[in-house]
C-alpha cells in the first residue's frame, strides 16, 4: 500500500470500502477482470481517490488480500507447544470449518492460483498472510504428535504438512458445495490420519 502524503488525511471508511470492492471483484472476476474505475464504481469514490492511494491494480490487490486474512484467528507458537492435541484441535475446527466453507473460499484460492504468473506479488501476499501461518502451526503441531509417539520418529512433517494442505484445497475445490457437516468431517478424518486426533471417529 502506497503511505499516504502530505496534506489531508487519510479516510480510513474509504480505505475499508476500497479494499472490500477491490476484494470482492478479485473474487468475482480475476486480476485481469477489475480495474481502478471498477474498484472506485463499487466503491462509491472518485478514481482519483484510488490512484492516491496506491500505484499500481497489484498493489491494490495485495492490499485487499491482505486485509481479508487479517481477522482470522492462528493459534500461536506456545498453545501449538503446551495444549494438549485434541484440545487444540477442538480450539481451531470451528475456524477452519467457517473458513473452507465460505463460498468465497474456493474462488479466492482460485483466482491467486491463477494469477501466480502475471501478478508475482498477489500469490506471494496470499501465500505469506494465509498459507504460512497456518503451515508453521500445523508443522509444530505434527512435531508434538511425533515426539508423543502418535507419528513414527522418521516422519517428514513438512511433507506431511503438504499432504494435509494439498488435500484440503483439492476437496475445497470439488464442485458443489461443501457443507459444514461434511467439512467437520473431512476435517476430523485428515487431522486423526495424521496423528493429531486419537481412535477413530464416533
Amino acid at each position: 500500500m502506497t503511505p499516504a502524503g502530505p496534506g489531508r488525511p487519510r479516510d480510513a471508511d474509504a480505505d475499508a470500502a476500497i479494499l472490500t470492492a477491490a476484494l470482492e471483484l478479485f473474487i468475482e472476476r480475476g486480476a485481469d477482470g477489475t480495474s481502478f474505475e471498477q474498484v472506485a464504481k463499487r466503491a462509491g469514490v472518485a478514481k482519483l481517490t484510488v490512484y492516491r492511494r496506491w500505484s499500481s491494480k497489484e498493489d491494490l490487490l495485495v492490499a485487499a488480500v491482505e486485509s481479508a486474512v487479517q481477522d482470522v484467528e492462528v493459534p500461536s507458537a506456545e498453545d501449538a507447544a503446551a495444549v494438549p492435541l485434541p484440545d487444540l484441535i477442538e480450539r481451531v475446527l470451528p475456524a477452519a470449518v467457517d473458513a473452507v466453507t465460505d463460498p468465497d473460499y474456493p474462488a479466492m484460492i482460485a483466482q491467486a492460483l491463477g494469477s501466480a504468473v502475471r501478478y508475482p506479488r498477489l500469490m506471494a501476499a496470499y501465500w505469506e498472510r494465509h498459507i504460512l501461518p497456518r503451515r508453521r502451526i500445523l508443522r509444530a503441531m505434527l512435531e508434538r504428535a511425533k515426539d508423543e509417539d502418535r507419528l513414527p520418529a522418521d516422519t517428514d512433517a513438512e511433507v506431511l504438512v503438504d499432504m494435509i494442505v494439498g488435500a484440503v484445497m483439492y476437496r475445497v475445490l470439488q464442485p458443489g458445495p461443501f457443507e459444514p457437516a461434511e467439512a467437520r468431517r473431512y476435517l476430523r478424518a485428515l487431522y486423526r490420519n495424521a496423528g493429531l486426533l486419537p481412535g477413530e471417529e464416533r
